[in-house]
């Protein structure tokens, strides 16, 4: 194996071993799943605090099915809601709550310290986490 691909394979590792702590984390203190957080937070930064189901999908890199799971998870919680398109009754936003925004104020925090805590914890180094544009 080549250096480029034996880094590639051991930075994969390190991800996937934070997304599963930063995962399990969050279901205990918060009751989030990471894609739930990440979910309340694109839909945070989005005009009206709301996204067509397909361009949540797009942001998450999911597909319409899981996504589709996820909104109904937010929206038995009271943390977002489903509505029907105005233009066009077959699309479906996901509308963020103010429960919603208020769940994600609470996490945010404690993600942010979770997340610096094991990068450190798996040996992730700034340098690693910089993406640089060509």
């Amino acid at each position: 194996m080549s250096g480029t691909s034996d880094a590639w394979l051991n930075l994969t590792h390190a991800v996937a071993a934070v997304e599963a702590d930063l995962g399990r984390f969050l279901q205990r203190q918060h009751g989030l799943g990471l894609s739930e957080l990440r979910a309340l937070k694109i839909l945070a930064k989005s005009p009206n605090n709301e996204l067509r189901m397909q361009d949540l999908a797009a942001h998450m890199q999911l597909n319409q099915s899981s996504v589709s799971r996820m909104a109904e998870r937010l929206e038995r919680r009271g943390l977002a809601l489903r509505d029907l398109c105005p233009d066009d009754k077959r699309g479906v936003y996901t509308v963020l709550t103010d429960a919603g925004r208020d769940c994600l104020s609470r996490a945010e925090g404690d993600y942010d310290a979770a997340l610096k805590d094991l990068v450190k914890t798996h040996r992730l180094d700034a340098n690693m986490l910089t993406i640089k544009q060509t």
